[in-house]
């Protein structure tokens, strides 16, 4: 990954509105950009901006696993953590791998992810241990190059996991 994220911030912005759904708001990818870029203020204003969207979202579809998580996120965006974990954690109560081998993994990865965002790190590195050897779970290059993971990435705990399953891979 290059990480331009002025580049990424100004093809977000070009992009039509249809091609963003509702459980996942322009501005929860524009929340994003700027936390990566370490614009902290510009962040909350843009996750301040999603939230109600993805409310209005969950309210609409409360049994959506996928409207937690995004919620989750932009709860651990504006720095809400308990709320933020509790979205992520019922996300994966609605879609668990034991049911769904497809898209319950993909779940628990972004349970991680929140845990990362929230400071979390035991229980993100957990989740990720077990979802490198789980069928459809997260992957070494997604780990090594996505800055969803960026607040893992100085842990030395983190390098071990993506050293020990790259070389399994």
């Amino acid at each position: 990954m290059q990480r331009k994220f002025p580049d990424a911030l100004a093809l977000l912005k070009e992009s039509p509105q249809d091609v963003f759904h509702d459980d996942k708001p322009r501005e929860f990818f524009e929340g994003a950009i700027h936390t990566f870029s370490k614009d902290k203020e510009k962040a909350l204003a843009a996750f301040k901006r999603a939230r109600p969207v993805a409310e209005k979202a969950l309210r609409e579809g409360p049994t959506d696993a996928s409207r937690h998580v995004i919620l989750g996120m932009i709860l651990a965006g504006l720095g809400e953590k308990d709320a933020a974990i509790a979205e992520g954690r019922r996300a994966v109560q609605l879609l668990p791998e034991s049911q769904d081998a497809l898209d319950g993994p993909k779940t628990t990865v972004e349970l991680a992810q929140i845990y990362a965002w929230t400071g979390e790190t035991d229980q993100a590195l957990q989740l990720i241990d077990r979802s490198l050897s789980t069928p459809n779970g997260v992957t070494v290059p997604f780990l090594a190059l996505d800055p969803m993971w960026d607040p893992l990435r100085d842990d030395p705990r983190f390098q071990a996991l993506i050293d020990r399953y790259a070389t399994k891979a």
